[in-house]
């Protein structure tokens, strides 16, 4: 019998396969002396997955893994910046539609008092309006579980309230007038959240938006408010972003395109890979790119509503009024992991056109970064433009060469310190128990016929708290813990009127209702209002 030849392919294979391992020596080989600069991280993993197996097995109690490695990368995360953060899968799909502008449920906005959920709204357009849920009523019962008086809190109520469109769920109600509960089964669909708060005109020529966040949909709102105040009239803008917390850097983007003329930088971004280096500026008409503009923040304002007032302030565009802002300035890149958790792990920088980084120093501990907030009331910054000490090295220059300052935050054109001086610990108690809101809500559900034939004007002028009503609201406190106080009470009774006023006008008309009244006591938007001519000066010097 004849010897079969061997193909090329027979005779190369076993070559191929030698040389692989050969290789695979040489690899393993420099590996083992450290010489692959990769090397640190393979033992890390290695040690991670040693540590990790040894607990497993060999551990005296049982433990679960899974929760250990979680609480590994939280850790881990924390040890490289305050903003690089893990969102386990099951808080994912929250903080997502917060970003995304809408969530799927049964749509109300709700508070707990008492131990009981209270409807404060239903949702514009969502089943509970439609099923005729109304504010004031008390949830007692879902899908013939009891709630109420079983110490829920918001995330219960989440859980128990979100879930697919389509999907249903069964609520039982006790509202004001009827004995027996109300049972509504409410089929769960796609709710909008709004980031643009409110607009209104304050007078004929100056127009009012509150951002309360920058989400998926804030600049299609943005646009809608501005188009209905420029029908309104509007030649003048205050953009209030105090205590916007940020969010998607986009709309931040078209928001502040929309303001600026021409092509000018907005913010750029710097990494440690070029590839998370980028530049963007303004590209489109914007519908006002001549009025004058004053832009409010406060401690509060962070990542994109510093991107909007330090390129405002930058290129001379808008006076920003109030006090510094937080200082966020670092990019985070969501990642998804596949057990449909994630990651937010930075990635660059934001510097502001004149070359200001807006993040703040975070030398220390995650704590002491959060922490630093309250060190502004500590050392005064809060109360007084004084307490604030820039490095020369942190001094940088607009377009028209006004000086501004680097080194974390926006610091406004013009200061407004803090007021406190009707503030008071009985106050903020009231605040701190939810009394004020609690109150403001049974009041409205109990006047509600009355105050709806009124209209916003007439409630603003004609309002006013009686004997009674201030008794009722003492009352509400006195229930929930909060000691009356006579010598704060009158400290503080003036404030607390423009509170509780706002807070029942917000029960009747929303924050159409709540934001022109409580203006009236907000001391960021009073002084802007003085320096509306200043801020058109500098628009006509564009």
């Amino acid at each position: 019998m004849e010897t079969p030849k061997n193909s090329k392919s027979a005779i190369r294979l076993p070559l191929y396969i030698a040389l692989g391992i050969a290789l695979g020596i040489f690899i393993g080989a420099n590996m083992a002396e450290g010489n692959d600069p990769s090397d640190s991280l393979y033992e890390s993993i290695y040690k991670f997955r040693q540590v990790i197996t040894h607990i497993q097995n060999d551990y005296v109690d049982e433990v679960n893994t899974e929760e250990l490695a979680e609480t590994a990368i939280t850790e881990m995360l924390e040890k490289l910046d305050p903003h690089s953060v893990y969102i386990p899968a099951k808080e994912l799909e929250i903080s997502q539609s917060q970003l995304e502008g809408n969530f799927e449920g049964i749509g109300i906005e709700f508070n707990i008092f008492k131990d009981t959920i209270h409807v404060v709204s239903p949702l514009s357009g969502g089943p509970s309006e439609r099923l005729g849920i109304m504010p004031g009523d008390k949830i007692i019962k879902v899908d013939d579980k009891t709630v109420a008086g079983t110490g829920i809190n918001n995330r219960g109520v989440i859980d128990l309230l979100r879930g697919e469109r389509g999907s249903k769920v069964k609520v039982e109600i006790l509202r004001k007038g009827n004995s027996d509960l109300l049972e509504y089964m409410i089929v769960r669909d796609v709710i909008p959240q709004y980031s643009v708060d409110v607009s209104y005109m304050v007078d004929d020529e100056i127009g009012y938006i509150k951002v309360s966040r920058f989400a998926a949909t804030t600049f299609m709102e943005f646009k809608e408010a501005m188009n209905k105040l420029s029908q309104a009239g509007m030649q003048r803008l205050i953009l209030d972003l105090t205590g916007n917390p940020g969010g998607y850097m986009d709309p931040a983007i078209k928001i502040s395109d929309e303001l600026l003329a021409g092509t000018q930088m907005i913010v750029y971004t710097k990494g440690k890979d070029p590839r998370h280096d980028a530049e963007y500026f303004s590209k489109t008409k914007g519908d006002f790119e001549s009025g004058s503009v004053i832009v409010l923040i406060d401690e509060g304002s962070a990542s994109a509503s510093e991107i909007v007032s330090g390129a405002l302030q930058d290129h001379d565009r808008a006076l920003i009024v109030g006090r510094r802002s937080f200082g966020k300035g670092l990019v985070q890149m969501p990642i998804q992991l596949k057990d449909g958790s994630a990651l937010r792990l930075t990635i660059s920088r934001y510097y502001t056109p004149s070359g200001r980084s807006i993040q703040k120093p975070y030398d220390g501990s995650l704590e002491d970064y959060h922490l630093e907030f309250y060190e502004r009331f500590q050392n005064g910054e809060i109360y007084s433009q004084d307490s604030i000490k820039f490095a020369d090295s942190l001094t940088y220059q607009t377009d028209k060469g006004r000086t501004v300052y680097g080194g974390g935050g926006i610091m406004p054109d013009y200061f407004v310190p803090l007021d406190t001086s009707a503030n008071s610990s009985y106050m903020t108690r009231l605040f701190n128990t939810n009394s004020i809101a609690e109150f403001s809500l049974i009041y409205a559900d109990e006047n509600r016929s009355r105050l709806e034939k009124m209209s916003l004007a007439d409630f603003k002028s004609s309002f006013r708290m009686t004997d009674k009503i201030w008794a009722d609201l003492q009352n509400t406190g006195t229930q929930n813990g909060v000691k009356f106080n006579s010598k704060e009470f009158e400290k503080s009774k003036q404030l607390l009127e423009i509170y509780t006023k706002a807070f029942i006008a917000r029960n009747i008309w929303k924050n159409d209702g709540f934001y022109p009244i409580f203006n009236e006591q907000n001391e960021v938007f009073q002084k802007a209002l003085t320096l509306i001519d200043e801020a058109n000066k500098l628009a006509e010097n564009q």
